[in-house]
C-alpha cells in the first residue's frame, strides 16, 4: 500500500503537542514512522503577574499547526488529509485552566512557568505528606482559594491545556493518568482518595473530585472527534468527524513514550532551554523531597521527576560569542560547525575541568537553592584556563543541578537505573554531552535516531497504541513494535570521567555559597 493510500484510507495516526515555544503535529503511518509534520511558533506573555497564552493564541495556534500539517501532506503526497486512524493531544504539563458551568474560562490560563503558588504548595505538601510542586494544578487552585480570588466560587471544572483541547475536540472532560499526575497525586491509576478527602477537609466548599477531569490509562478510548471538534481543528471543513482519540497526555509522558522509557529502572532526560529527568520506579519513594516530583507513566507506573529551569541557554550564549569572534576575524564559521568544533574539543579538557566552575542560571534554580538567575564563572588561580576546560565546564554545568537532584534518588532512596535515553538539542553533537551525562550519573545514556521527533511523535504513538495494542501492555508494544530495530548510540560511563565529574560537582557545590552571596 502506498503512503497516499494509507492517508486516504486512514491508516495513519496523528499526534499534536503544544510545547512552550512551538506547537507540533506529527503524522505517522502503520509502521509508526513519521510521514508528515506541521508546526506553529508561539510565545507566552507575562500579564497581570502571570505567564499565560490567550485563548486566541491557543485556538489560532492549534489551527495554524494543523493547516501546516495539511499543507505538508498535500505537497509531499498530492492528497488532502481528511481522516486518520486515531489521534491524540498533548501539551506542556501542569498549570491551571478553570471554567464555570457554561464552560467559560474564569481567569487566563496560568502556565507551569508561574511561581506564584509557594504558600499553597508548601501547605499541601505538609498536609499530604507528598511533594506538591508549585507548577501543579492543585497548587494553583489552592493558592486562588488562599488569595480569596473572586472566580473561585464559580469553578465547575479545572483542567490542563491538553485536557482543554481534548474537550474542544470530543466534548469529554478526561485526561491521561500521566497528565493527571501533574494535577493531583495519583494512587492506583486514579486520584489518591485519602488526599482528596484531606483537601475536602480544608476546602469544604469545593467538591474537588467533581471538578477534576476523569482519569484514563494509555490504550483506553477517550472519545471521538465531534462535528464541532473537526470544524474547530480544520475550519475548511475537510476533516471528517468520528476519529477516535486516545487520552490526552502531558509532555513528560510523551517524552517517555518517544524514548521507550516506561519500564522500571529506565528513564529519559529531555534537555533544551530547561532539563528534566524521568526515572520509572520499582516502588513508591519513602521520603518527601522538594527537588523531586512524583508523577506517572501514561499507563500509571510511578516516576521520579527532577525538573531544572536551566540547561542550554548560557551554553548557547558562549557559542554565539565565538560566532561573533569568527566574523570579526574575517573567517566566519557556520553555527552548526561551531557547536561541533567547540563540543568535540571539550572532550580533550581535564575530567574535572581544571579548576573551572560555571553556573548557567539564567533564571532561578530551586533544585540548587538559587532564587534568581545570574550566570557566573569561577576558576582557581592555579587552574588551567583553556577553551576545552571552559566548554567542558559549561556542558557539565548544563547538567549540574540535575545531578544534584538525581543524587538524592541514588544516595537517599537507593534507587538504581539501568539506562537513560537522552533527547533534545544538547545531544545533536554526537557523543559529547551524552558522554558527560553518562559520567555524571554513572549510568549508560543512549540517544536514538528519532530523538529529534519529540513529543508529537510520542503522542502519535499513544494514538496508534490504542488501535494496535493487540492485548499487549504499553512497554511490550513499544519494545516489540516500535523500537525493536531502532538505531541508537549508547555512551557508557568512563572511570576518569565519573571521578572528574564528581570532583567538579564537589567544587560546584562549594562555589554555590559564593554565587548566592
Amino acid at each position: 500500500m502506498t503512503i497516499q493510500e494509507k492517508i486516504t484510507q486512514g491508516k495513519t495516526f496523528l499526534g499534536i503537542e503544544l510545547g512552550s515555544t512551538r506547537i507540533k503535529a506529527c503524522l505517522i503511518d502503520d509502521t509508526f514512522s513519521p510521514i508528515a509534520g506541521g508546526s506553529h511558533v508561539w510565545e507566552n506573555r507575562l500579564e497581570n503577574g502571570y505567564w499565560t497564552y490567550s485563548l486566541e493564541d491557543i485556538h489560532s495556534g492549534v489551527q495554524s499547526c494543523y493547516a501546516d500539517l495539511k499543507r505538508d501532506v498535500r505537497e509531499k503526497y498530492g492528497v488532502t488529509l481528511e481522516t486518520v486512524g486515531a489521534m491524540g493531544i498533548s501539551a506542556m504539563m501542569h498549570g491551571y485552566m478553570a471554567f464555570d458551568k457554561n464552560d467559560s474560562l474564569l481567569v487566563p490560563f496560568r502556565t507551569w512557568r508561574n511561581t506564584t503558588t509557594e504558600k499553597a504548595a508548601e501547605e499541601l505538601t505538609k498536609l499530604f505528606g507528598f511533594n506538591i510542586p508549585q507548577r501543579w494544578s492543585i497548587a494553583h487552585l489552592y493558592q486562588a482559594v488562599l488569595n480569596k480570588e473572586e472566580h473561585v466560587p464559580e469553578i465547575a471544572h479545572i483542567t490542563t491545556l491538553a485536557g482543554y483541547i481534548h474537550f474542544l475536540l470530543t466534548g469529554r472532560r478526561v485526561v491521561g493518568v500521566g497528565e493527571a499526575s501533574g494535577m493531583f497525586p495519583i494512587s492506583g491509576n486514579n486520584y489518591d482518595k485519602n488526599m482528596l478527602e484531606k483537601f475536602g477537609g480544608i476546602v469544604p466548599d469545593i467538591k474537588i473530585s467533581e471538578i477534576l477531569p476523569g482519569v484514563l490509562s494509555a490504550g483506553e478510548n477517550a472519545g471521538t472527534l465531534t462535528e464541532a471538534g473537526a470544524k474547530f481543528l480544520d475550519p475548511t471543513g475537510e476533516l471528517k468527524a468520528g476519529i477516535p482519540l486516545c487520552p490526552p497526555e502531558g509532555d513528560a509522558g510523551t517524552g517517555m513514550v518517544a524514548t521507550n522509557a516506561v519500564l522500571p529502572k529506565t528513564g529519559n532526560i529531555s534537555a533544551g532551554t530547561s532539563v528534566f529527568s524521568m526515572l520509572v520506579l520499582e516502588k513508591p519513594m519513602d521520603g518527601v523531597y522538594p527537588e523531586i516530583d512524583v508523577v506517572t507513566t501514561p499507563d500509571g507506573a510511578p516516576v521520579a521527576m527532577v525538573h531544572c529551569n536551566n540547561c542550554c541557554g548560557e551554553l548557547d550564549a558562549w557559542v554565539n560569542i565565538f560566532e561573533e569572534f569568527s566574523k570579526l576575524s574575517g573567517t566566519p564559521v557556520d553555527k552548526s560547525e561551531l557547536y561541533e568544533m567547540l563540543y568535540k574539543n571539550a572532550l580533550t579538557g581535564e575530567p574535572d575541568c581544571g579548576g573551572v566552575a560555571a553556573y548557567s542560571f539564567l533564571s532561578g534554580e530551586p533544585v540548587a537553592g538559587v532564587a534568581e538567575g545570574s550566570p557566573m564563572y569561577f576558576r582557581t588561580p592555579n587552574g588551567k584556563m583553556n577553551l576545552a576546560n571552559l566548554f567542558r565546564a559549561e556542558l557539565y554545568s548544563a547538567f549540574a543541578a540535575l545531578k544534584m537532584g538525581m543524587d538524592i534518588l541514588f544516595e537517599k532512596e537507593k534507587v538504581s537505573a539501568e539506562q537513560f535515553t537522552g533527547h533534545g538539542g544538547i545531544f545533536k553533537v554526537q557523543g559529547v554531552a551524552q558522554q558527560f551525562l553518562a559520567d555524571g550519573l554513572n549510568t549508560p545514556v543512549s540517544v536514538m535516531k528519532t530523538a529529534g521527533e519529540g513529543g508529537a511523535w510520542g503522542m502519535a504513538l499513544l494514538a496508534a497504541y490504542m488501535i494496535c495494542k493487540d492485548g499487549k501492555n504499553l512497554a511490550e508494544w513499544l519494545d516489540g513494535e516500535v523500537f525493536a530495530d531502532m538505531e541508537k548510540s549508547t555512551a557508557v560511563p568512563e572511570e576518569s570521567g565519573v571521578k572528574g565529574f564528581a570532583e567538579y560537582i564537589k567544587r560546584y557545590k562549594e562555589g554555590l555559597k559564593f554565587y548566592k552571596a
